[in-house]
């Protein structure tokens, strides 16, 4: 059977404990992925599930491999749409290394189906997610973030 895959490298100037830290703890997830977070243990064999707040629970899966800082792997299933949750599983890869000052992100996504809508769908999303984890650990605001912009409005 042939694969559909997604493969995002990134380099993010902040220590790899604290990229770590920012894709495994729902506090920092709800600011930089739009509202959403991850729920789980993060040991081996633990359950994992996604929440969005527009629709509840979104995905689920397992964690199959884990070694913190540096490497995590899901088994990953949407859960809210019905054409991607019939494709099954996919196998998401987090991989992390220190590089100077900067941390390399490499993001594999892989599902068993050719032409998989899924992976279509996360190729659209990691980008986006990434670049606000990016955003909020260099600059301290990601994208979507808008306490100081109300902020100013209110007092502007």
């Amino acid at each position: 059977m042939t694969n559909s895959s997604f493969i995002y490298v990134t380099y993010i100037r902040a220590p790899q404990q604290k990229v770590w830290d920012a894709l495994t703890r729902p506090e920092h997830q709800k600011i930089y992925w739009f509202g959403g977070h991850q729920e789980s243990s993060w040991k081996k064999g633990a359950a994992w599930k996604m929440f969005m707040p527009q629709h509840g629970l979104t995905d689920s899966g397992e964690i199959l491999e884990i070694d913190p800082p540096n490497r995590v792997v899901i088994k990953w299933r949407n859960e809210f749409r019905p054409n991607l949750k019939a494709e099954g599983y996919s196998r998401c890869v987090m991989d992390l290394a220190q590089e100077g000052d900067l941390t390399k992100l490499t993001i594999s996504h892989t599902i068993e189906k050719e032409h998989a809508e899924f992976i279509q769908a996360v190729s659209g999303g990691w980008p986006r997610i990434l670049s606000s984890l990016q955003s909020y650990l260099e600059t301290g605001r990601a994208h979507g973030d808008t306490r100081n912009t109300a902020e100013q409005a209110h007092n502007g």
